[in-house]
């Protein structure tokens, strides 16, 4: 095309993204060096080229897109670009739900009784894309799930074989390890270096970008049926780091606290130690964070603006911190004595003496 004319213009469309097909003999290095293979020559300089970004998804929610977002850019080698939503989420929209041995039909079924009961009658069906690594994880009760939630559009696609369709919920099955997991650890054929020479030094490089093809079908929410003997290395990442905003598969977050500092979400976040934390969802701007109940330790006690004490919905009650509206006072050693201070401490210095 360039050779027909000299002033031709070239414009190319792709993700790097979303380069799946390796195993096809898709070469991911023709986006990562397209100037030098395509650019033009202009005033002396070579290669000649510039990004235009499109970044915007009309798709998945911010808690998606951000999250996937993040997932994908942990390989340095990725070309980086903005994303702007197509919507924001008031609560998590990415869930991990623990399976063990031989249960993973119940936790599917439980998961599908969630989303066919938020569904509006009044609407249409509900589109449920229950995604895996590989074609052998299609439920073999499909259809019987099919007929069990007749409010559910549900439809069953390997992650590859999705490509470029959506969901209003994705489920992704099998998120375990393994030779036949996620990431799979079945090394590509030696032929392939035939064709593509140059190899990806990142660890799990285009299993990450598979893992973020699964992550952005979902428009609403994303599921992830995760192994609790094997876990996947993938599931590990997004529950070891706070940043992705993952609810854990136990946690009611229907109606998610409010910020005292900015009006903003509060959401339960697992840590690494498995305590679970609440932080503001603009963590950017404001970075409120409170734990748990200590009693139950999943939801976070709440109270009235006046009132005097903080209830969690397991039944405990704490006396409500005197300084700001999210703490409640738990009990601490002093230098000379006990006392009630702040569960915010050091943010929050609110105390108060022991009865």
């Amino acid at each position: 095309l360039k050779a027909q004319h000299a002033d031709t213009r070239l414009f190319a469309v792709g993700d790097d993204w979303q380069s799946i097909f390796r195993f096809a003999g898709s070469d991911i290095h023709l986006m990562r060096n397209f100037g030098h293979e395509f650019g033009g020559n202009f005033d002396g300089e070579s290669a000649v080229h510039r990004v235009i970004d499109l970044g915007r998804t009309f798709r998945s929610v911010d808690r998606i897109a951000f999250a996937a977002r993040r997932f994908v850019l942990k390989n340095p080698s990725q070309i980086p670009k903005k994303v702007i939503p197509a919507g924001t989420a008031k609560k998590p929209a990415i869930r991990i739900v623990d399976t063990e041995y031989n249960d993973t039909d119940t936790k599917l079924r439980e998961v599908l009784t969630n989303l066919s009961e938020t569904g509006d009658a009044n609407r249409r069906k509900t589109c449920v894309l229950l995604l895996g690594r590989y074609r052998f994880v299609r439920p073999e009760n499909l259809s019987e799930l099919k007929h069990q939630f007749p409010n559910l559009s549900i439809s069953y696609k390997t992650i590859h074989a999705s490509k470029g369709l959506e969901a209003d919920h994705v489920i992704l099955l099998n998120a375990a390890s393994g030779r036949t997991g996620f990431p799979s650890e079945i090394t590509d054929d030696p032929l392939l270096d035939l064709v593509s020479t140059e190899t990806e030094p990142f660890e799990n490089a285009e299993e990450r970008r598979v893992m973020y093809v699964a992550m952005t079908r979902a428009r609403h929410s994303l599921t992830l049926l995760a192994s609790v003997s094997r876990p996947s290395d993938f599931v590990s990442e997004l529950r070891g780091e706070a940043e992705y905003g993952i609810a854990s598969g136990d946690t009611n977050d229907a109606v998610p606290h409010v910020c005292g500092e900015c009006g903003g979400p509060l959401l339960p976040v697992p840590a690494r130690n498995g305590r679970i934390w609440y932080r503001c969802g603009h963590e950017q701007l404001c970075g409120n964070f409170v734990p748990a109940c200590s009693a139950c330790g999943k939801d976070m006690p709440s109270r009235e603006r006046t009132a005097s004490e903080a209830t969690c919905s397991c039944g405990k009650k704490f006396p409500a911190c005197p300084i700001c509206s999210d703490g409640w006072l738990v009990e601490r050693a002093g230098r000379y004595s006990r006392f009630l201070g702040c569960v915010r401490y050091p943010k929050c210095s609110g105390k108060a003496k022991l009865p």
